[in-house]
C-alpha cells in the first residue's frame, strides 16, 4: 500500500486520506489470458464519506447531497479493472475517487444575471428583416415567371 504514487489531491490542499480508504481486490474479467485467472487485479475502493474528518463540513454536506444516489450507507465505491496490473488499477481507482470528490465538493456556479438585448441590435435586426422582405417582394413581378 505504501508504493502508491503519492497523495491524491481532491481540491486545494485537501488530500484523499490514505488511512480512510478501504481496498478490496478480486479477479478481473477481460484481457490477460491465464494471468487473469490467478491474480486479483480488479480493485474496489470504498470511502466513508459520511464519517470522514478529512473534508471541511461544508464540502462534506455538499458531497453527501450531490452523491446521494451513489452512496450506500454513506460510503462511496469506485471500481477499476481496466489494467492487467493491480497496482495500476489501484492508481486508476484512487484518481477516479479524487476526481469524483472534487466534482461533488465544488461550489455551485454563480447564478446568471439576466441582461436585456440592446435596442440598437433589435432595431438593426428588424431593419435587415424589412430589407430582405422588400428584396423578395421585388421578385414577384413580371419577368420572373
Amino acid at each position: 500500500m505504501d508504493d502508491m504514487s503519492g497523495p491524491h489531491v481532491i481540491r486545494g490542499s485537501v488530500l484523499l486520506p490514505e488511512a480512510e480508504l478501504m481496498w478490496r481486490f478480486s479477479r478481473s474479467s477481460g484481457p490477460g489470458g491465464q494471468h487473469v485467472n490467478t491474480t486479483d487485479s480488479q480493485v474496489e475502493l470504498r470511502f466513508d464519506l459520511a464519517r470522514t474528518e478529512a473534508l471541511p463540513q461544508a464540502w462534506k454536506e455538499r458531497a453527501l447531497q450531490r452523491l446521494a444516489g451513489r452512496l450506500t450507507e454513506g460510503v462511496v465505491t469506485v471500481r477499476a479493472s481496466e489494467h492487467r496490473s493491480q497496482w495500476r488499477n489501484r492508481e486508476a481507482a484512487a484518481v477516479r475517487l479524487a476526481a469524483l470528490l472534487a466534482e461533488a465538493t465544488a461550489p455551485p456556479p454563480r447564478p446568471r444575471r439576466p441582461t436585456r438585448v440592446p435596442r440598437g441590435i433589435n432595431e438593426r435586426r428588424l431593419r435587415e428583416k424589412k430589407q430582405r422582405a422588400q428584396t423578395k417582394r421585388g421578385r414577384t413581378g413580371k419577368g420572373w415567371d
